[in-house]
């Protein structure tokens, strides 16, 4: 059985990385890419967060099409840089759940987590999106956060 928390998250100004095409490879190459730059920036070090949000369902998006952001928090003042696009994750109440960060652990996750919710009596909110989260102490544990948005 899954442990699923309810937490708030507040928004969050983020830089981010797009790739688009099939999930997977890609999405990790978009979160190097991302890490590079913030390293280059001096973002990785202390609370930096990193986030990373499907934005298409491949069961309905044909998997060229499906948009995966890899994101990063960046502090109160980010630097003036226009390498990399700025944006907003909407902040709210989600249900996050903790778990190793393998292929096999996030599909068995996805699978479990929605009729779970449904059980719970908590609906998605379809207005944001469902991320992936780390912080530097998760990737060295080799641990994740997914984290699905739900109605207040």
């Amino acid at each position: 059985m899954m442990n699923i928390q309810l937490e708030s998250i507040p928004a969050t100004r983020i830089a981010y990385v797009r790739q688009t095409g099939p999930y997977g490879h890609g999405n990790a190459q978009a979160m190097e890419q991302l890490k590079g730059w913030a390293r280059e920036q001096g973002l990785l070090q202390g609370s930096a967060v990193l986030f990373g949000i499907p934005q298409d369902n491949p069961a309905t998006t044909r998997p060229e099409l499906c948009r995966y952001d890899a994101c990063i928090s960046l502090p109160e003042n980010p630097p003036e840089e226009a390498s990399v696009p700025y944006g907003e994750l909407p902040g709210g109440a989600y249900a996050v759940v903790t778990l190793q960060h393998t292929a096999e652990a996030v599909g068995q996750a996805w699978a479990e987590i929605l009729p779970a919710l449904s059980r719970s009596g908590h609906k998605l909110d379809p207005g944001r999106p469902v991320m992936e989260r780390y912080t530097e102490d998760m990737v060295s544990r080799h641990l994740c956060e997914l984290c699905f948005p739900v109605l207040e």
